[in-house]
């Protein structure tokens, strides 16, 4: 495309007044400028076309044949750009946050609750990173994180969400009371696909509960920790799970605690660079992340 030979806008816009309200005087009013800058701007264009645009007369502008044709084009042209503008100007303008976190923060904890966060957010995209990964928080890869651990995190605001505690949970139905119970039903063993989402285990229980003659190494061995829920629900055996992230199958007793000790973790934090949070988007996923502490 070859570029375009258009004659100054602003002359043009000053023209496109004048010609409509007949009176640089009143055009000027408009445009917040002085009848000497629409005057000039007026000889400007005339000079840069090399036709003259208006019959002047004392107190009188009248349009040429040359200026009633280009008043037509210009009348159209900015009534075009105003229809478009106005309609952008009420178009809502989408947001996007990307969210890291590991599996079982997303799957047990942010899904079930993201739909508060579009009640009040309809306009935000929010975009979870599911991974163990650490992302960095460059706005590329991600935006915000919740992560494991006590940090610090250099040039990162964290704000502590809540205590990792790990307990023994299984379906009431097994009927398990004590800790010998253990030696009659399947262990499920959280085994992940990378070193750096390995969680307390059976072993590091055993030793603090003193428990002997537990087969640690025996019965299920699972690679996501949703799959070790849905097996304790299903009555298959007995897990170690984070308490904050089975808290509704506790509520309703479709799990319990049969009894400790409780293995306490490395907290859980919100992670992201402290000078976005004047972005809306960010402080409202931030909002969201820290009133689900709350049903804790």
């Amino acid at each position: 495309m070859s570029a375009r030979h258009l004659p100054p806008l602003s002359a043009l816009r000053a023209f496109e007044a004048t010609a409509r309200l007949r009176s640089a005087k009143k055009a000027a009013e408009e445009l917040s400028v002085t009848p000497t800058a629409i005057s000039h701007q007026l000889r400007q264009l005339e000079e840069h076309l090399g036709v003259p645009l208006f019959i002047r007369r004392p107190r009188q502008l009248t349009l040429t044949a040359q200026g009633q044709a280009l008043r037509a084009v210009c009348t159209d042209a900015f009534d075009a750009i105003d229809d478009v503008a106005s309609r952008l100007r009420q178009t809502p303008q989408r947001q996007s946050v990307t969210l890291s976190t590991i599996p079982s923060v997303a799957a047990r904890w942010l899904l079930p609750n993201v739909c508060y966060l579009r009640e009040k957010q309809p306009d935000l995209n929010l975009s979870l990173q599911v991974t163990y990964d650490v992302l960095p928080l460059d706005g590329i890869a991600a935006d915000m994180a919740i992560r494991y651990g006590h940090g610090p995190w250099p040039g990162l605001e964290a704000e502590k969400l809540f205590d990792n505690v790990f307990i023994p949970i299984c379906s009431p139905a097994l009927g398990i009371s004590q800790h010998s119970d253990l030696h009659h039903h399947t262990l499920l063993h959280y085994h992940p696909t990378t070193a750096s989402g390995a969680a307390l285990g059976w072993p590091a229980w055993q030793k603090l509960a003193g428990v002997a003659g537990l087969d640690i190494d025996a019965g299920l061995a699972l690679s996501d920790d949703t799959h070790i829920v849905s097996a304790a629900l299903d009555g298959q055996g007995v897990a170690l799970m984070s308490r904050e992230l089975i808290q509704d199958e506790l509520r309703s007793g479709r799990l319990v605690q049969p009894f400790g000790p409780e293995l306490l973790a490395q907290p859980f934090h919100l992670v992201y660079p402290k000078e976005r949070l004047r972005e809306p988007a960010i402080a409202a996923v931030r909002n969201w992340i820290l009133g689900l502490r709350v049903t804790l």
